[in-house]
């Protein structure tokens, strides 16, 4: 299981496990890795609450359903796409169906030696594409 994964993940793996994290979810009843909290409510109300709140950004990992809830309810300031060097052929949409349009305004580009490049938009809803 990830949080004892620190051998395996090394330096990313302990800073992953001292980050606050926040748990999404209609199915648990606890959670049980260090410096995480349950948020089972309203989660328009709770990620709002998290956005005034001191200290970093919020990221999220792994969850396209919590994402494209996010983007219903306009609470995502800022989208940093990866996009890998590698054609699978087939897999998930980014954005899936259901999603109302949403125009980006790019604000910055890295490319990586790897060929790897991260984009980073941000909402510009006063732009139509």
């Amino acid at each position: 299981m990830w949080p004892n994964m620190v051998e395996q993940t090394g330096e990313y793996g302990e800073m992953m496990n001292g980050y606050p994290k926040h748990v999404v979810s209609t199915t648990l009843e606890e959670v049980e890795w260090n410096n995480s909290e349950l948020i089972k409510g309203d989660i328009a109300e709770e990620v709002s609450k998290l956005k005034q709140q001191p200290g970093k950004d919020i990221l999220v990992f792994g969850s396209c359903s919590l994402v494209h809830t996010l983007m219903e309810l306009d609470l995502i300031d800022e989208y940093r796409l990866m996009v890998f060097p590698v054609v699978l052929g087939s897999g998930k949409r980014l954005f899936g169906e259901g999603l109302d349009k949403k125009t980006l305004k790019l604000v910055e580009t890295k490319t990586f030696s790897s060929g790897v490049v991260v984009l980073t938009y941000h909402p510009n809803p006063e732009i139509m594409a």
